[in-house]
Parts: structure tokens; sequence; C-alpha cells
């Protein structure tokens, strides 16, 4: 953990498998085992790490797993269908989920949409789904909100995750998402994602300087802009864009995240940054690049301690 001088700066540096092994393309790291992601990340640094799809589903043999490391869990990514569902019908989806991080110490949950989204498929970006009309997303928030006090219930709060080929995507869309919802919503911030949305490596500044309030959880990823210009050129997919190299680790790209931890650190965040950059591990080797984001984030906190 890392405090700023005034006290207001508490963060902790975790990882995502991504890096090791990809839950979308289970291709990408398959081979790798679960013993050499947790190994390799405690070793370079990491204090916790978020839930991939190698990571055990029972609480107490979650627990052992990461013990074993010394390592905390994070959090974990929940695919969620409020879009779609009843509030109850997603209080049922997500019971055993929420149960697994709450008896292991997570204190928020990433919330990602997943009905009608594309990021999955071998669709354009452009076909994503949209709410067209503010009823739409007046009903959708408002099922949001309630989802998230009940996860409150059990100490974890929801983070909103803004995805590429999702209905929640580009920095209008999560102004008028946290326009809203309640309080009980919080925002998770995805650097890489915000400036793919906003066709722009700036676009991340300006979307947290805006929401830094709402923010409960932040997933540091790089862009290569080169990539994601061919992305939306050539009507890449959002899996296309990835296997192309689209995203990368905090410092190997065009992202100035000083600025960001900066914002953050002014505005008294709390929690954990998360380096997740979904890219191919024969490309770019876990253990390398994990350090890679890692050695830049260290720095960048221990400039602002």
């Amino acid at each position: 953990m890392s405090k700023g001088a005034d006290g207001n700066f508490s963060v902790k540096i975790g990882i995502n498998p991504i890096s090791w092994s990809n839950d979308d393309l289970p291709s990408l790291g398959g081979e790798i085992p679960l013993e050499v992601a947790l190994t390799e990340g405690k070793a370079i640094g990491y204090q916790g790490f978020e839930l991939g799809n190698k990571f055990p589903r029972q609480s107490e043999a979650l627990r052992k797993v990461l013990s074993q490391h010394g390592l905390e869990l994070v959090s974990g990514w929940y695919s969620g269908q409020i879009a779609r569902r009843s509030v109850e019908e997603e209080i049922r989806a997500v019971g055993p989920h929420l149960g697994l991080l709450a008896d292991n110490g997570a204190k928020v949950m990433v919330y990602g949409e997943v009905a009608d989204s594309i990021q999955g498929t071998s669709a354009p970006l452009y076909k994503r789904p949209r709410f067209f009309r503010r009823e739409q997303w007046i009903a959708y928030a408002g099922r949001l909100t309630a989802l998230a006090r009940h996860t409150l219930t059990r100490g974890v709060r929801l983070a909103y995750h803004h995805h590429m080929g999702a209905y929640v995507e580009t920095p209008a869309d999560v102004d008028q998402l946290m326009a809203l919802v309640g309080d009980e919503v919080g925002l998770l911030f995805d650097s890489g994602h915000m400036a793919f949305a906003g066709a722009d490596e700036n676009a991340a500044a300006a979307m947290l300087a805006k929401h830094v309030r709402r923010v409960c959880h932040v997933h540091c990823k790089d862009v290569r802009p080169q990539v994601i210009r061919m992305a939306r050129n050539r009507n890449w997919s959002f899996l296309e864009a990835v296997i192309n190299g689209a995203f990368t680790v905090p410092g190997d790209g065009a992202i100035d995240f000083k600025t960001l931890l900066t914002l953050l650190h002014d505005n008294a965040y709390r929690g954990w940054l998360v380096v997740e950059a979904e890219q191919d591990p024969v490309v770019a080797p876990s253990y390398a690049y994990a350090d890679k984001g890692y050695r830049h984030l260290h720095a960048l906190v221990r400039g602002l301690s």
C-alpha cells in the first residue's frame, strides 16, 4: 500500500490474470497454469489478483490458493444482464459470485453488461447495442441501482465497467449512466477502454476528471493508437482489435498515467490499481509485460507519496 504525504492516497497495485490467459479468447495463454501466473505476479510485486477462469469457485479453495502465494483477492468480473433481466432475476444470478467475493474480502465487484454485447463476437464494433430513448436509460439505471444496493448488503460495491462493444462504451454513455444511477453504483474507470471508445488517448483523462468522485475501482491498460485507428477504419471486432495489439500494459503505449494517477490522488481515491492488458502472451511475454506495467505504476505512485 502506498499513501500520499497528505494521507489521502491509499492504493494497492494488483493485476488481472489476462496477462497470462484470456477469458474471452481461451486460445491466448490457455496452456499457462494458474500457478505460474500467481507465482510470477507475486515475484514482480503485485499485492493481489482479480479472478479469471482458472481460479477455483469455492470460497475455501480460492482462499487457500491465494494465501499460498500471500496474495489478496482484488475483485472479479461478473457478466450481468440487467439490461434484459429483472432485478430479482439478477440478484439470484449474482448470488454465488457475490458470495465468493465477499467471503474472500473483496470490496468491489466488476459489473460488465453482457446482454446484447458484441464484445465476444466477430461483429464489428459499430454494431454494439445502444439505448436510444431516455426512458430506456432511466429504466436501466433504476434496475442497476437496485442491484448495487443489494451487493452492498454483502459489503461489496458494484463497480460498473464501461466496455467496448456494450451498451455503455463512450464518454457520453458514461455521462448518461452516472447522471441517472444512485450513489450505490460505483464506476470502474478503465483507461484503455475509454481511450479506445473516445478515439483519443486523451479521452481517458477527460472522462476521469469528470467522474472521478464516482470511481471505486481502476483498470490500468495502455493503448496503441495506430492499432485503434486500424480497428475503426477496417471495422474490426473487439476481439480482432485485441489480437492485433490494441491494448498493452501501462508505460508501453500512449496514455499519460501520471495525469490519471494525479487526478486519483488529488481526489482521495482509495482502492486498487489493476494492471489489465489483453494481449497474446506469445507476442507479449507475460512476465516481462506484467513486470513493465508494475514498475511503471509503482514509480508513479511513489512519486505521489
